[in-house]
């Protein structure tokens, strides 16, 4: 509302400001559903949720455009180490891969093609960075708020913004006495000309083994800073032939019928990867038979073979990886770093490294614990306090005294052996039952009761024991004090089994009056 002043008379005398009149405040109104993220699950959801009839939604982004990870992920070389045909919707299928294994422009393009096929853009609204999110259990309404300084109220909300949407800057003492330039691999500098420069990446996971190959071809000197080896398998790539293409094109059950068995290929591997199994050692050995075809030198070998259990970390997958490594202007440095310095970066035995550019591939803030933005529920609980020493939900999508309140890719529901959009998809078929049950019964709270969560969880917890995630190395599935909250201890099969039916239950319900 803006005050305005009464024009001065002609005559000199002055006339004293008045305020405006108020002007009528429009009544805020409320969506069905309000979905967090334009990213793949977002958009899932809000597909599904059409598809069964609920039109009353809306996507708030706080980017200018959809994508998620894979709008934010543009590095050299990024791509998905999941099977295109695996790594997208089976309701939306896309004939027209070019590979086996598709970069991220491409499926970012993927990603807009939901957009435009579904007609979802309407639904989206950009620059919207949510901050709170605060129930009303009068209304039965939450009320979610952005840093622009709107609010937007929602019979029930779907968080999709999704666990790898926050990158992370590494904990390194001096990182701000740096005086050269910084990269990180999800905000990646598309300007900066990496010809004849020293530069080092800082991180040997799934983001650095894609980065470092395209850097050699590019850099002066490239230092590749070690902290674990990683259990590495080669990845089957190949160009997607023009037969296959029109065939899907024509036939989409060919397709399904090759997604199918994509997924049951990779749902055989839990068996070595998930739990620790004579498949476990065999799988070992395969890496490591890997390993020394691609690295004559023993050293550098023994340098490059993890010691702890394989499926423990996230297995990676690359063709070029050790190539890169042993290119005459790249280096393995394994020695831990101490600090960053003015002009590079020192590590424990006294040696400073000289680089013009440091480039940091160290992963995300998955949310193990506490909540990506502060979410009040029943009686004013706050997740991020219940969260603090691990996050825990109903099945990965509920979590009790929040109600109306959905979660994808929410606690113990990752994959380490398929594909997450097998998991996610599973997830959004699940939200969708539990939303139609609000809406077609008219209810004011929906709420998964807390000793049902528990004995879920307690389950949970127990059959984690087992896997190879929990068999004592570090990795991002654990939270500081061994807490995983991350990953799911099963099979996919699983999974989608006990997310076939909303158990109604198990939760507790109130109508609206």
């Amino acid at each position: 509302m803006n005050d305005f002043r009464i024009p001065t008379l002609k005559r000199k005398k002055k006339v004293a400001a008045v305020p405006a009149t108020p002007e009528p405040v429009a009544e805020m109104t409320t969506v069905d559903v309000l979905i967090v993220g334009a990213g793949f699950a977002g958009l899932g959801t809000a597909i599904r949720l059409q598809q069964a009839g609920v039109k009353n939604i809306a996507i708030l982004e706080r980017g200018s455009e959809v994508g998620g990870t894979w709008r934010d992920n543009q590095y050299p070389g990024a791509a998905c180490d999941i099977p295109s045909n695996l790594y997208s919707y089976s309701f939306a299928q896309n004939p027209e891969w070019s590979r086996g294994f598709s970069g991220s422009r491409e499926i970012l393009g993927y990603v807009h093609q939901l957009v435009q096929r579904f007609d979802l853009a309407p639904l989206v609204r950009f620059g919207q960075n949510v901050v709170s999110m605060d129930f009303d259990e009068a209304s039965g309404r939450w009320s979610v708020r952005t840093d622009n300084g709107q609010t937007h109220r929602a019979r029930s909300v779907v968080m999709a913004q999704g666990p790898l949407s926050n990158s992370s800057w590494p904990k390194i003492s001096g990182l701000e006495t740096y005086e050269g330039h910084k990269i990180h691999s999800a905000r990646w500098d598309h300007s900066y000309d990496f010809t004849g420069k020293r530069v080092a990446v800082v991180g040997t996971g799934a983001s650095a083994i894609q980065i470092v190959p395209e850097l050699v071809k590019q850099a002066a000197h490239v230092k590749v800073f070690q902290r674990t080896p990683a259990w590495v398998m080669p990845r089957p790539d190949y160009a997607s032939p023009e037969w296959s293409k029109k065939l899907f094109g024509r036939i989409p059950r060919a397709q399904t019928a090759f997604r199918e068995l994509l997924y049951w290929v990779h749902e055989s591997m839990a068996v070595g990867v998930v739990w620790t199994t004579p498949v476990t050692r065999l799988f070992e050995r395969l890496a490591k038979l890997y390993l020394r075809s691609q690295v004559p030198d023993p050293w550098m070998r023994r340098q490059l073979t993890p010691e702890f259990r394989l499926g423990c970390k996230r297995i990676l997958i690359s063709n070029d990886w050790y190539a890169a490594l042993q290119a005459p202007n790249c280096q393995l440095v394994t020695w831990p770093i101490a600090n960053l310095a003015p002009k590079g970066i020192r590590t424990v035995e006294g040696i400073e490294h000289q680089f013009d550019c440091i480039v940091f591939a160290t992963g995300f803030d998955v949310s193990k614990s506490g909540a990506p933005f502060p979410v009040t529920g029943l009686g004013g609980r706050k997740l991020d306090a219940e969260w603090s020493r691990g996050a825990q939900a109903y099945k990965s999508v509920s979590v009790s005294g929040y109600p109306n309140v959905f979660l994808t890719f929410g606690p113990n529901s990752g994959p380490g052996h398929n594909s997450a959009l097998v998991y996610m998809e599973a997830q959004i078929d699940y939200i969708v039952q539990g939303v139609k049950k609000l809406l077609d019964e008219n209810l004011k709270v929906l709420d998964v009761r807390a000793e049902v969560q528990k004995a879920y969880n307690a389950g949970i917890q127990k059959r984690l024991l087992r896997t190879n995630w929990n068999s004592g190395c570090r990795s991002w599935y654990l939270t500081e004090d061994g807490f995983n909250s991350t990953m799911y201890p099963g099979l996919a099969t699983q999974y989608r089994a006990q997310m076939a039916r909303f158990e109604a239950n198990d939760y507790r319900t109130m109508r609206a009056a």
